[in-house]
């Protein structure tokens, strides 16, 4: 909305005191045309904004002007800036909502201690897109108009009509009653209610969503984290698990418990290595895990995880043995 782009503009030069047309557009996500229009209506509205002309010129805001927005110290301001690095917003469609409310969280300190928030928040980072490997994290990619949709169902209590693309299934329409949103590990999920039975939809594979007229038919109230642990316990407990029965270099402990479902024993062998026993989804979800950790581990049982990783080596062998194409 316009009003919300003219506060932060407004923010943007309280922070940064001089910024070119072209630089505010990049901001703002706008055109320049659309900046100068902007300026124009701040200036009629009585915000003491000039330009500067000349090869280091651009917009400005008098001295001395600021907004009235107050009622944070230090510490809690910077608590809001640490949490605006999370990702979460991203996955339920608010990046733009949280870099406008950071600009206004900076904006609300007193000058003595806007700079030094703002310097602090810069030496904490909380999940950054890679690891120490540069594996870059799995970001949900769900598009704005659908997570729109989504949000304002859930929100305002209506009924939601989604497209929705099941893994290994062909897409269908289906008809929902919005519990509320989980993020995890920068992955979204749609916790639904559908024919009066609980349903978890992945928000990246809603290809398009329509908000209903009518009410939702859910719970007055609800409690979202024991609702999300009470599906994962029943989505470990499903038909197709498998558990293995593998040897592991400690070194490679963390990734093996972070794909696995659960760990169901664990002891160390006399040469330094764990034996452990890990529950998966399926046999396809084994098989992509073990074969992840390569050399750091080894399956011992059943037989058939460890035939088919023999057979999945061996095939990469063999390709790898053939002279490369020119």
């Amino acid at each position: 909305m316009r009003a919300d782009r003219l506060v932060s503009l407004v923010l943007l030069l309280r922070r940064h005191g001089r910024m070119s047309a072209a630089a505010l557009a990049r901001e703002l996500e706008v055109s320049t045309r659309t900046v100068l229009r902007d300026i124009e209506a701040l200036s009629a509205a009585g915000v003491p904004v000039y330009a500067e002309r000349g090869r280091h010129g651009g917009f400005a805001l008098l001295p001395g002007f600021r907004t009235e927005l107050t009622g944070l110290n230090h510490d809690e301001a910077l608590a809001l800036l640490v949490a605006g690095t999370r990702r979460g917003a991203q996955a339920f469609g608010l990046g733009s909502a949280l870099a406008s409310a950071m600009l206004k969280v900076v904006d609300a300190l007193p000058g003595s201690h806007r700079d030094t928030a703002a310097g602090a928040a810069e030496r904490l980072l909380i999940d950054p897109e890679t690891d120490l490997l540069s594996r870059r994290a799995v970001t949900d990619e769900v598009p704005d108009t659908v997570m729109a949709e989504v949000r304002r169902a859930v929100l305002g209590g209506r009924r939601l009509r989604i497209h929705y693309a099941p893994f290994g299934r062909d897409p269908e329409w289906r008809t929902v009653d919005p519990v509320g949103l989980v993020t995890v590990r920068d992955q979204g999920y749609l916790l639904a209610m559908r024919s009066g039975e609980d349903r978890t939809y992945r928000l990246s594979r809603v290809l398009a969503a329509e908000e209903l007229a009518e009410p939702a038919q859910r719970p007055e109230r609800v409690d979202l984290d024991q609702a999300w642990r009470e599906r994962s316990e029943r989505f470990r407990a499903g038909d197709d698990q498998v558990s293995v029965l593998v040897r592991v270099k400690p070194s490679r402990r963390e990734e093996l418990v972070g794909t696995a479902l659960a760990v169901r024993t664990e002891e160390p062998d006399p040469d330094g290595l764990l034996r452990m026993e890990v529950t998966f989804q399926d046999p396809r979800h084994a098989v992509w895990a073990l074969w992840q950790l390569g050399a750091g581990a080894e399956a011992l049982e059943p037989e058939w995880l460890r035939t088919s990783l023999r057979e999945r080596a061996a095939a990469m062998a063999a390709f790898y043995e053939r002279p490369p194409e020119n």
